[in-house]
């Protein structure tokens, strides 16, 4: 590409994102690092408008600094990221902020010797965090490159010189956010918005766009958990997970596939990650194994994970009917 081509290109790009970008978003109108960072970890697998409306903020007023977060217990922790999924980035989060309580490294290759943070959240902090003028590819942004070069199989690293090569050394954070957004919100996976997109003109894969980019189909793994409720005194026998899914979490106790079917008390689907899970739900009159009791008005503080959230809801709904209130 010659470098008029390559400004006219960033020109129309920062051009459209002045106009169309996401720009009110709260971790983008902020200098402090903490918060960017809080942001760069949730948005990891979820989308935007959940983490707005359910996590961000509630999440910095209980944590309001790496000190706060450092000197918090990982059980508090996961109770302020209850349902958000993925815990390992909560866990990551909170490991990082004991090692930086003053504050994140600004380089690189420093970021990324910390817990959890790979080359993109790395990036990510450095370009948008402190306004460095490195390149940033996630999802979306090596979708945009993949169709814009005309790249098939477009591998990782070569992703990221062309994202190295096209970056807007003048105004690196909005050229990223741009790129961003433009495979969020026109460059979309199965029914990209060409018609709409400011680079359309230099576009090697406007004509095939998904000849650059496969919508593949996800495999998942189905399976079939059973857990078991004891109530004692208001109290619920749980225990600490340390291994699988949620490991350090509280899960209810895992219970032979051959319980009595008398004291099932249902069934319900829930899905993560890679998993569709058919998750059978009992009651138990006693437990023999170690566990701890928590009282159950105060689970919802606690670190338990969504699928455990459903499987108390389904135990207090058949609860009520028995006790027929």
């Amino acid at each position: 590409m010659s470098k008029s081509n390559l400004q006219n290109a960033q020109n129309k790009l920062l051009s459209w994102y002045e106009i169309h970008g996401r720009k009110d978003l709260p971790w983008r109108n902020t200098e402090n690092i903490y918060h960017v960072y809080v942001s760069e970890v949730m948005l990891q697998q979820t989308q935007v408008k959940r983490v707005l409306e359910e996590y961000y903020f509630q999440f910095l007023q209980r944590f309001p600094s790496f000190a706060t977060l450092a000197n918090a217990s990982l059980e508090e922790v996961f109770g302020m990221w209850s349902g958000l999924g993925y815990y390992r980035r909560a866990k990551n989060l909170h490991e990082s902020a004991k090692l930086c309580a003053n504050g994140l490294p600004q380089d690189l290759k420093s970021l990324q010797k910390l817990p959890g943070i790979g080359r993109y959240t790395a990036s990510a902090i450095c370009s948008f965090g402190y306004h460095q003028s490195v390149s940033v590819v996630d999802t979306n942004i090596a979708r945009v490159l993949a169709r814009y070069f005309g790249v098939e199989d477009a591998k990782e690293a070569y992703l990221w010189e062309l994202a190295d090569g096209f970056l807007n050394h003048s105004n690196p954070t909005s050229h990223n956010l741009a790129l961003m957004d433009l495979g969020a919100m026109v460059c979309l996976p199965k029914n990209p918005m060409c018609e709409e997109c400011p680079l359309v003109g230099g576009c090697k894969g406007a004509s095939e766009p998904h000849k650059y980019y496969k919508v593949l189909s996800k495999k998942y793994e189905n399976k079939k958990l059973h857990f078991g409720i004891c109530e004692r005194n208001g109290k619920i026998a749980m225990k600490r997970s340390h291994d699988g899914m949620y490991k350090d979490m509280l899960e209810l106790p895992n219970i032979e596939t051959s319980f009595c079917e008398k004291d099932l008390l249902g069934t319900f689907a829930h899905a993560v990650t890679k998993y569709r899970l058919e998750v059978h739900v009992y009651s138990l009159d006693f437990i023999e194994e170690d566990i701890l009791w928590i009282a159950q008005d105060s689970l919802h503080k606690a670190g338990i994970s969504s699928m455990t959230k459903k499987a108390l809801k389904l135990y207090n709904g058949t609860k009520i009917f028995r006790e027929g209130v």
